[in-house]
């Protein structure tokens, strides 16, 4: 593959890396929340999903969900409710006593409110939820089977055309969401108050209902 090819790949895929959605707003709640730190491990953690749909596409079951109908709907249905739940319990998470995250002593809140029963990948935190945030939306999958293709040459082994560009996926979707976890950890510290990060957790909750339903209803 010609670095050309990358280059080009990496142009196209840029605006969508930039449009905010599930990540986005995952990142801004967990750094206003808790710290950088967990804006951090939010996008570790999609990437490390997009690294799953990459592998998907060499194996070629991103084409089986996307072209039966049956699973595609089931991956949509888990995707949606995952992010509605998320969503839930963001906003849950908003009514949590201030007095739990002042003096130093921040950490980051759990997805889930009081009384209800975790869900297994909570215990993950902000990697667990980057990463089935984007391992169950099918738009990701999207990219790499009417995006990438474009960038592939027929001539050469498809495998390792595929890892080059889903490593110039990563590095532009590590890059743009470490440099936000930055933007907001500095907003942060000049609006570092209790009413302020109620305000955006339960503002990022109702983004993440927002984009379940999207997702949900999507054709």
């Amino acid at each position: 593959m010609q670095w050309q090819q990358v280059l080009a790949f990496m142009l196209a895929v840029t605006p969508l890396t930039l449009i905010p959605g599930t990540s986005f707003t995952l990142v801004t709640q967990k750094v206003i929340a808790g710290s950088r730190r967990d804006g951090v491990l939010v996008a570790c953690g999609t990437v490390c999903g997009l690294l799953v749909h990459a592998t998907f596409a060499v194996l070629g079951l991103s084409a089986l969900v996307m072209t039966s109908a049956r699973t595609l709907t089931v991956v949509k249905i888990l995707g949606a409710a995952y992010l509605i739940w998320l969503g839930v319990a963001t906003w849950c998470s908003a009514r949590r006593s201030p007095e739990s995250t002042h003096r130093g002593r921040r950490r980051s809140l759990e997805p889930a409110c009081r009384g209800r029963r975790r869900m297994p990948w909570a215990e993950l935190g902000g990697f667990g939820q980057g990463l089935w945030s984007n391992v169950l939306n099918p738009r990701a999958s999207s990219v790499y089977l009417t995006l990438v293709p474009h960038f592939l040459a027929p001539s050469h082994p498809v495998a390792p055309q595929i890892a080059a560009l889903a490593v110039a996926h990563v590095v532009i979707v590590l890059v743009w969401l470490l440099l936000w976890a930055s933007v907001v950890a500095a907003a942060r510290e000049m609006l570092d108050t209790s009413w302020f990060r109620r305000g955006i957790s339960r503002l990022a909750g109702a983004v993440l209902i927002a984009l379940g339903v999207r997702t949900a209803t999507a054709r």
